[in-house]
């Protein structure tokens, strides 16, 4: 993985400590990350840990020593869940090492540690509308991939994903407040919180959010969205010379969403294209959305632009299917290209021009992250909160764009 944007990581941050201020709590003053379901704060707690002058040892440095988290600690000590053997003798050996004497409070705060990592989705209700792509739009959602990203690496630890959808307009919060009583942390997809809330969520609870914004108590995950966009755009515009584009966009409110069509506003301005946007253009990154878009257009004799850029892969075939159904060439009349790159858009034909995001690795990223806010301790650990972690975005060139049909190129 390579560096991430403006100089953040884009590998997870590994060996961070485990207090919700970034430091260690010390055995005799246990941490409760346990917030009440209407939002009040349980308190920040956190002591000085292990380090300092003639402390006695806590689970935090025998964590440290044997490069495990807490909760394998915990299983050890306690001869829960079978730990693996090599973690078993680290553990141990650190124990000897360090000579530490589990009293009650260090144990049962090694037992309050849940393994479990409440997920909470924002995802939209299905409705008739979604016609004849009802299928796709249920089976193509794009946070079901994030999430088997992020139960790829909970496998790894023993960790176990409670996951719960929202609404797309649910912004109460009261059941995510009260998920995260059930869980060791949360991770969020999109913007389910308002920003104070979520400020209020993070200082209960250690909080990873995904494609959001970060917030000085919280770690947001996203994709080089304005990197991706300006990079298909330079193809677009130079390579192919297309001098109208058009943006069909996403949920209005998604971060993602935001943060395409405003580089794309900028780079038309920029250099003299025209642009195609605004309320007639607004999809919900879905295929029934992106189909419903077009034939409003072709409904009402709306000029189509040269070439059509997507929120999400999901509108992008919609579009596919709504020029296909009225004898509109892609690419030779308007090209379209998309955005995530999930895998069916290399079967589409023509095959998808689409700007790859890491989907998985959003997943697991935002999983590390969260396990090292928990409790994985090491050397060099540090609070990660107000990070954005930025993943790296890629261009894959197909045939929709209009380029030749030779193997498979990425920018």
């Amino acid at each position: 993985m390579t560096s991430g944007i403006d100089g953040e990581l884009a590998e997870p941050p590994t060996g961070l400590d485990g207090g919700p201020g970034g430091r260690p709590a010390s055995a005799d003053q246990p941490t409760a990350h346990e917030p009440d379901e209407d939002g009040g704060d349980d308190g920040d707690g956190g002591g000085d840990g292990g380090d300092g002058g003639g402390l006695p040892p806590t689970i935090y440095d025998v964590a440290r020593a044997a490069g495990v988290s807490i909760a394998s600690v915990s299983r050890v000590l306690n001869g829960t869940r079978n730990p693996r053997e090599e973690t078993r003798d680290r553990v141990l050996q650190a124990v000897a090492e360090l000579g530490f004497v589990p009293d009650g409070a260090a144990r049962a705060l090694s037992v309050r540690l849940k393994e479990v990592v409440g997920v909470v989705v924002r995802r939209p209700q299905l409705s008739p509308r979604q016609g004849m792509f009802a299928a796709e739009d249920e089976n193509l959602q794009f946070p079901d991939m994030i999430n088997r990203g992020m139960e790829l690496v909970a496998q790894r630890y023993s960790y176990d994903l409670l996951i719960r959808s929202v609404d797309l307009h649910e912004r109460d919060g009261r059941r995510i407040f009260a998920l995260a009583r059930k869980s060791d942390g949360l991770i969020l997809h999109d913007w389910v919180l308002e920003t104070e809330q979520l400020i209020r969520l993070g200082r209960q609870a250690p909080v990873v959010t995904i494609a959001c914004v970060p917030t000085p108590t919280t770690v947001n995950v996203r994709s080089d969205g304005e990197g991706g966009i300006t990079e298909l755009f330079g193809h677009l515009t130079q390579d192919h010379g297309y001098r109208s584009l058009g943006y069909l966009a996403g949920h209005p409110d998604s971060p993602d969403n935001v943060t395409r069509a405003a580089t794309i506003l900028r780079l038309t301005q920029e250099a003299g294209v025209e642009y195609h946007h605004g309320p007639r253009w607004q999809g919900d990154f879905s295929a029934a959305g992106g189909l419903r878009v077009i034939e409003g257009l072709l409904a009402d004799g709306t000029p189509l632009p040269r070439a059509i850029v997507c929120g999400n892969d999901q509108t992008a075939i919609g579009v596919l299917h709504a020029l296909a159904r009225h004898g509109i060439e892609v690419p030779g009349q308007v090209a379209v290209c998309g955005f995530d790159d999930i895998p069916v858009s290399r079967h589409l034909s023509p095959r998808l021009t689409s700007v790859r995001q890491p989907i998985q690795e959003l997943g697991a990223t935002a999983f590390e992250t969260l396990h090292a806010m928990i409790g994985v301790t090491g050397p060099g650990s540090e609070d990660p909160r107000g990070r954005d972690i930025v993943l790296p975005t890629e261009l894959r060139r197909r045939e929709s764009c209009g380029c030749l049909p030779t193997a498979e190129r990425q920018a």
